[in-house]
């Protein structure tokens, strides 16, 4: 087989590279380890970046999201009993949008099968070669059959575990990671949200989050020990335990439910240096990974995207290299940015097994800080609505 670009990862990042690809007529083929429905299955975060809904517009698959999906102008942040309001649109003129990854998911799949383009899935075996030269290739297994598919560029688009990043020499990228010690323990719920914008709350008993995915549908975290297992934590016990963790005016006003979905992530910060070798560029987690306390690990694998594309179209519109050349500098960039901001959020908002008191009255004195002073929030509005591309 020959494409143009192959797009190793079905997911959200590798989709939305491939749909904007087809759109400007550059052949792609999509290769995805899982199963359609797996994939569509996973349960991911929901806060969309003002660049990233333009990205999808670009793309055709913005419909149904603007339809849809709930535009936010702000968000709460909760301490001591009390939560203040970081107002996102007269701190930067811009909103963000909760959209479920998943939806977003539907819409580009549904895209590429009206395209007419080529998806494998149950993809098993993929081994990358000869990405030093001009013409890289993908070999894999697919329904019993081995596959080879030549191309010009390949996309590595899948994630932390997938084979493109290790495709990459060990003497040849460096890795930077810090693991968090402790989770996130999330359930879905048939139940309208708690309050209209998202409240992230510091608690003395750990971290919480309320979020949504609509307005029936709600998404809530709340900060537990990687110990733990979601088969520990009853429903009842959940919804007694974030209560405790809400200022009680929220708490008061929140619906409860049974889960239809429950489940415990770690933590982590990862990022691998440089995001490019050969004719291979990684994008998304393949390359990075943020704690989800900003919102930020699809908003940054959409930034990856942006540049990937522009500098795919200057290739191959104008036999102009350059931007492939630079991609991992200029992407490298916005990720640290990216990362710095997560990291900034995880530590301002959670309890650390280490913590002295004078590391909790630092905490609190920078939430105070953010209360009051707007400077502070229009630091926090513009990282949280998304950096420039």
């Amino acid at each position: 087989m020959r494409t143009q670009v192959a797009v190793i990862g079905g997911g959200p990042a590798g989709l939305l590279l491939g749909q904007l690809l087809l759109r400007q007529g550059i052949e792609t083929v999509v290769l995805e380890r899982r199963s359609r429905e797996y994939v569509l299955a996973r349960i991911r975060a929901g806060v969309l970046e003002t660049g990233l809904t333009e990205l999808a517009a670009e793309a055709g698959v913005a419909a149904r999201m603007q339809a849809e999906g709930l535009v936010h102008d702000g968000t709460l942040l909760a301490y001591d009993d009390r939560s203040f309001r970081v107002d996102f649109e007269a701190l930067t003129d811009k909103t963000v949008l909760v959209y479920g990854q998943t939806e977003l998911t539907k819409d580009l799949y549904d895209a590429r099968d009206a395209a007419g383009g080529t998806t494998f899935f149950n993809c098993e075996d993929v081994t990358l070669h000869d990405i030093e030269t001009d013409r890289p290739s993908v070999t894999f297994t697919h329904d019993g059959q081995s596959k080879t598919l030549v191309c010009d560029v390949i996309a590595g688009c899948d994630g932390f575990h997938g084979p493109s990043r290790q495709a990459i020499p060990e003497d040849k990228r460096r890795e930077y990671e810090k693991t968090y010690p402790f989770g996130w323990l999330g359930i879905l719920s048939r139940t309208p949200p708690v309050d209209e914008e998202l409240i992230y709350a510091n608690s003395a008993r750990g971290f919480a989050l309320c979020s949504m995915r609509g307005t029936e549908l709600s998404r809530y975290y709340i900060q537990c020990p990687l110990s733990d297992s979601p088969d520990d934590w009853e429903d009842a016990r959940f919804w007694d335990e974030l209560k405790r963790r809400l200022p009680e005016e929220a708490a008061d006003h929140l619906v409860t439910g049974p889960s239809i979905d429950k489940s415990i992530a770690p933590l982590r910060s990862f990022v691998c240096e440089p995001m490019q070798y050969g004719r291979l560029f990684l994008c998304g987690d393949a390359a990075h990974i943020v704690p989800p306390t900003g919102a930020k690990g699809l908003n940054t694998a959409a930034g990856d995207v942006s540049y990937l594309y522009r500098a795919l179209m200057q290739f191959y519109s104008d036999s102009d290299a350059h931007g492939l050349e630079i991609y991992s500098q200029i992407a490298l960039q916005r990720v640290w940015k990216t990362q710095r901001f997560s990291w900034w959020m995880t530590n301002l908002l959670h309890r650390f097994p280490d913590q002295s008191e004078f590391d909790l009255r630092m905490q609190r004195a920078e939430l105070a800080y953010l209360e009051t002073s707007e400077a502070a929030r229009r630091n926090l509005a513009v990282s949280y609505v998304g950096l420039p591309y």
